[in-house]
C-alpha cells in the first residue's frame, strides 16, 4: 500500500483520478475532513459499466426504494440517457427518470431541477467532460447535486467532472479547470494505455503538489463511502503520488476487493508538499523539559504506574482530563480510565472527546485542559487522536500541560501518540509501522519512535524495519502491563515486563538489535545509555 512502499512510476490504466490535498501549494483545495465524503460515490473505469458497478450503485441509492436520476452527456443525450436507464431499470428501483437540459438557461430552472430534491441516486453519464461543465457547472443542478450529495445520497459517475479540478490535455501541455467538486480534493483524467512517454496524469501531478493520482482500468470501479474506498470489478487500480519529503514520485497496486482510506492518502500527499515534510532528518533530542510521561504499553497497568501518574498531576485534587478518543464509536457509557484513576485517588477527573477537528479548536471545547494537571489518553487506535485533535489548539493546549510542569500519561494507542514518530498509525489496521500521513505523534517525547504490546505480540522485527527506514530516531518496544515514567532525558522502566531499546548508531551484539530493561532500570534517552543503578 502507499503507506508501506512504492515501486517506481509505471503505465496507468485507462481512467485517472488524482486527489487534492490541503496544503499551502494548493491554497484553492478544501482542508481534509476526517470523516470523508458525506454521501457514497461510485467512480467507474471508461469501459462498460460492470453489473458489480451497477449493483452498489443501486444498493446504496436505497435499493427497491431508490429513486434515481440519470443525468446524460449532453453531445448525444437522448441515446446515452437511455443506454444508462434500461439496466437501472432491471434492477427494479422505485424511479428512474433522465434529467438533460437543453441549454445553460434550462440547467439553471428550479423547475428543471425539481427531480433531484428527492432523489436517492444520481448517475451521471460518460462523455465529453468540457461539455457537461459547460453545461451545468454553477448552475442549479450542480448546487441541488451538491446538496443531495451533502444529505447522505449517492452519486454514481463516469465522467472526470465529478471532482474538483479537471486535468486536460494528453501528449501536449496538461492544463487544468474547476469540476463540480463532489469528490473535495479529487482531480480525473482520461488516459490511454497504449499512449508513448509519462501518462498525462504523472506529468499533471509534478505541477500540483499535494495530490495524490489514481488508476482505475476499465472494468474497475471505486466506491466510497465516508472514508473508505473499496475497488470492485476486474481490474486493478494504482495509486500514484508526486515526490517530495525526501521520497521519489512513486506507484502502488490494489487489487479488486482491497480497500483504500482516502484521507490517509491524502495526508500522505499533503506532507510531501509541505515545506517542512515529516519525519525531520535531525530530529529533537530525546528530553522531557517539564512535566512528566507515563507511557505503558498497553495490556494492563500496576498501582505503581497509576499512583506516580496521579501524584505528577499535582495529587489527588489536580483536574485530569480523559481522551477516549481512540475507541470507536460508540463509545462506552463508562470510561475504564476513569474508573481507575478514581479508584487510586484522583478526585477531579474530566472526559473530553470529540471526532470533529473544528470542535477541537474551539477555545471553550478545550477549556478544562488551562487548569488541569494531568492528561490521560485511553487506548485504541492513535490515528483518531491525530484526526481530531492534530494540529488543533487541543493539541497545543496538551501541551502547555506538560510545559506547566504537568503530566501526560496513555496506554497502547495512548502511548504511541506521545511519541514524535508514531509507529501503526494506518486508520485500515495496525500491521503498518510506517503510515505516510499518520507517522507524526503529538511529540510530547522527542527524537523517538514508540510500540506498544512489545514482547506479547513479537514486534521485534517491526522496529528493526522502521529504524532502518529512519535511523535518527531512538526505538522504543514497550511490553504490556509495562512503562516509561519520563523525566528530563530519563526513563524509568515500571512494570511486569520488559522494554526494548533500539538504538541504530550502535551495531547490535549477539542475536539483537536491541537493548533489553526490566523494572527498575533507568536510562538516558538522550545519551542512549543504561544508567547504573
Amino acid at each position: 500500500m502507499l503507506s508501506v512502499s512504492f515501486r517506481s512510476a509505471s503505465r496507468l490504466g485507462v481512467l485517472a483520478v488524482a486527489l487534492f490535498a490541503p496544503v499551502a501549494a494548493a491554497a484553492d483545495a478544501p482542508p481534509i475532513d476526517p470523516a470523508g465524503l458525506p454521501g457514497p460515490l461510485v467512480i467507474v473505469g471508461a469501459g462498460k459499466v460492470s453489473e458489480d458497478a451497477l449493483k452498489a450503485f443501486f444498493d446504496l441509492a436505497g435499493k427497491e426504494k431508490a429513486k434515481i436520476v440519470v443525468i446524460p452527456a449532453p453531445a448525444d443525450a437522448e441515446k446515452t440517457g437511455d443506454e444508462a436507464r434500461k439496466p437501472l431499470q432491471e434492477l427494479k428501483p422505485l424511479s428512474v427518470e433522465v434529467l438533460a437540459a437543453r441549454d445553460r438557461k434550462q440547467a439553471d430552472s428550479a423547475e428543471f431541477t425539481k427531480p433531484l430534491a428527492d432523489a436517492t441516486g444520481v448517475w451521471i453519464t460518460g462523455g465529453p467532460k468540457e461539455d457537461l461543465l459547460d453545461l451545468y457547472r454553477g448552475t442549479a443542478v450542480e448546487k441541488e447535486l451538491k446538496k443531495l450529495h451533502a444529505r447522505g445520497a449517492v452519486i454514481g459517475c463516469r465522467t472526470p467532472s465529478a471532482t474538483d479540478v479537471v486535468l486536460q490535455g494528453g501528449p501536449g501541455p496538461i492544463a487544468s479547470r474547476a469540476g463540480f467538486g463532489f469528490l473535495p480534493g479529487f482531480v480525473f483524467n482520461y488516459v490511454s494505455e497504449s499512449r508513448a512517454g509519462t501518462p498525462p496524469l504523472l506529468r499533471g501531478l509534478a505541477d500540483l503538489p499535494g495530490y495524490v493520482g489514481i488508476a482505475v482500468g476499465a472494468s474497475s470501479a471505486v466506491v466510497v463511502r465516508g472514508r473508505v474506498a473499496r475497488v470492485i470489478g476486474d481490474e486493478a487500480v494504482t495509486v500514484c503520488v508526486t515526490k517530495g519529503a525526501g521520497k521519489p514520485e512513486a506507484t502502488d497496486e490494489y487489487k479488486p476487493g482491497s480497500l483504500l482510506d482516502i484521507v490517509q492518502l491524502r495526508r500522505a500527499a499533503a506532507n510531501r508538499a509541505a515545506k517542512a515534510p515529516f519525519p525531520p532528518a535531525e530530529p529533537a533530542a530525546p528530553v522531557v523539559p517539564k512535566g512528566t510521561l507515563v507511557v505503558i504499553g498497553g495490556g494492563g497497568s500496576t498501582a505503581e504506574m497509576w499512583e506516580r501518574f496521579i501524584k505528577a498531576s499535582g495529587g489527588p485534587d489536580a483536574l485530569i482530563v480523559v481522551l477516549p478518543t481512540a475507541l470507536e464509536d460508540p463509545l462506552p457509557e463508562t470510561i475504564g480510565e476513569v474508573t481507575t484513576l478514581k479508584r487510586f485517588g484522583a478526585k477531579n477527573v474530566k472526559v473530553l472527546h470529540t471526532r470533529d477537528p473544528k470542535e477541537a479548536d474551539d477555545p471553550k471545547f478545550s477549556e478544562a485542559l488551562t487548569k488541569a494537571g494531568g492528561v490521560w489518553f485511553g487506548g485504541g487506535r492513535q490515528w483518531r487522536f491525530v484526526d481530531a485533535f492534530g494540529g488543533t489548539l487541543t493539541e497545543k493546549r496538551i501541551h502547555e500541560v506538560l510545559e506547566r510542569g504537568g503530566a501526560i500519561g496513555g496506554s497502547s494507542a495512548g502511548a504511541s501518540i506521545q511519541s514524535e514518530y508514531m509507529p501503526r498509525g494506518h486508520p485500515l489496521g495496525n500491521t503498518v509501522m510506517a503510515a505516510e500521513g499518520y507517522e507524526k505523534g503529538f511529540g510530547f517525547l522527542p527524537g523517538c519512535a514508540v510500540d506498544q504490546h512489545f514482547f506479547a505480540r513479537k514486534r521485534f522485527g517491526d522496529m528493526t524495519g522502521l529504524m532502518k527506514k529512519y535511523p535518527q530516531y531512538l526505538g522504543i518496544g514497550l511490553d504490556e502491563a509495562t512503562a516509561i515514567i519520563v523525566t528530563g532525558s530519563v526513563a524509568e522502566v515500571v512494570g511486569k515486563s520488559k522494554v526494548a531499546v533500539y538504538d541504530p548508531r550502535k551495531k547490535p551484539t549477539g542475536d539483537r538489535d536491541y537493548e533489553e530493561l526490566k523494572h527498575g532500570d533507568r536510562y538516558d534517552l538522550k545519551k542512549r545509555e543504561k544508567l547504573e543503578k
